[in-house]
């Protein structure tokens, strides 16, 4: 052969390699899929477990891509998740129940919170004349972070608990963090409901006061009448059957950052966390506010025994649903354990095998 022809023959065979490991990278690339995630409100700490399982690398580690968005209020997430701009949303299992009375098909996959972790607030100037719930009557103007948000649900259900009748309760959807505060400085609303860090701001600068706390579970069974699981995954039925694999990562990188928060203290989460996640109030009382209420969290992912025929007590007590809608729901198509429970064992494969690859 010819020195020509040996370097042509050389630079095809270079060429046909390069392909082929090119081919094979992005295959590899293409295998790993992307999931877009919209969270109601990243940097609420009820909604931690979403900003803390990208900061962990929790998503990377079981082989999915998980694009987080931002939208302040859960309703909004839900119109996003429904028209297909977003796969999966992190935000209340109420959705799940109220979607389905709509006709809408939807599945928790992985249940993070055993608390919905709000707190009701009132102006500190209206101290002396709402003292409970029931003095809402005769009208108030409430602040939720958005209509037909899980806020909204509670504060109805709330009302309706203390007989105060529905129509006196007017809804003023205000978001959170600033908009909240702001909200409550310009008395545009008298009460609200929020959580942390937005709760420790409104208590430390003195413009409220706690008229109904739902960060632990007596309290919120004593307010709501038994368990409310807030935080979850969750997505529509189709596509979560249509992607079983990849919501499997996903569920795995969520039940390890659930462990994470397990085992590590207020302080150690909070150091992981974005600085402006904490700016506002200073990190020793985010995290002091993070330790106060970091019972709410679920480590177990698993659905809580009782809570869904509760909240659904507690949504037709807010939403006044008709005994035929009620009785047409199937709470069990609105969770499910099974990813959770596949978790378990996975999720501890996974870090053994990646302790013993650091021993060697």
């Amino acid at each position: 052969m010819k020195m020509g022809n040996r370097r042509i023959a050389l630079l095809s065979a270079l060429a046909l390699c390069l392909t082929i490991t090119t081919g094979t990278v992005a295959k590899a690339a293409d295998s790993i899929p992307t999931v877009k995630i919209m969270v109601g409100g990243l940097n609420k700490q009820i909604y931690l477990p979403a900003k803390l399982s990208e900061i962990l690398g929790n998503f990377k580690k079981y082989g999915v891509n998980v694009e987080l968005s931002d939208e302040p209020a859960g309703v909004d997430a839900e119109t996003a998740m429904l028209s297909g701009q977003v796969d999966l949303v992190l935000g209340f299992y109420d959705h799940n129940i109220d979607l389905q009375t709509k006709g809408k098909s939807t599945i928790d996959v992985a249940t993070l919170l055993q608390a919905p972790g709000e707190v009701e607030l009132c102006r500190t100037d209206l101290k002396d004349k709402i003292k409970s719930v029931a003095d809402w009557k005769g009208g108030i103007n409430a602040g939720v972070t958005g209509l037909g948000s899980s806020t909204n649900f509670l504060t109805k259900a709330l009302a309706a608990h203390a007989g105060v009748p529905l129509t006196d309760v007017h809804s003023l959807a205000v978001g959170a963090g600033n908009t909240f505060v702001a909200a409550m400085q310009q008395k545009a609303i008298d009460c609200g409901m929020t959580t942390e860090p937005t709760i420790s701001r409104v208590l430390s600068t003195g413009i409220g006061y706690v008229l109904v706390d739902m960060r632990y579970g007596n309290l919120t069974h004593a307010a709501l009448g038994g368990p409310y699981v807030a935080t979850c995954v969750y997505g529509t039925r189709a596509w979560v059957s249509a992607n079983s694999a990849t919501v499997q990562k996903v569920v795995n990188a969520f039940y390890d950052t659930m462990q994470f928060i397990r085992t590590h203290t207020a302080l150690q989460i909070a150091q992981q966390m974005p600085v402006d996640y904490y700016s506002a109030i200073g990190i020793d009382a985010y995290a002091k506010a993070l330790d106060d209420e970091k019972s709410m969290y679920n480590p177990s992912g698993r659905m809580v025994p009782g809570a869904p025929a509760n909240i659904l007590k507690v949504l037709t007590r807010g939403n006044g649903y008709s005994k035929s809608v009620v009785d047409a729901v199937n709470l069990n198509n609105t969770f499910t354990n099974a990813y959770v429970q596949a978790a378990v064992s996975q999720v501890a494969r996974t870090n053994a095998e990646l302790a013993a690859k650091k021993k060697k």
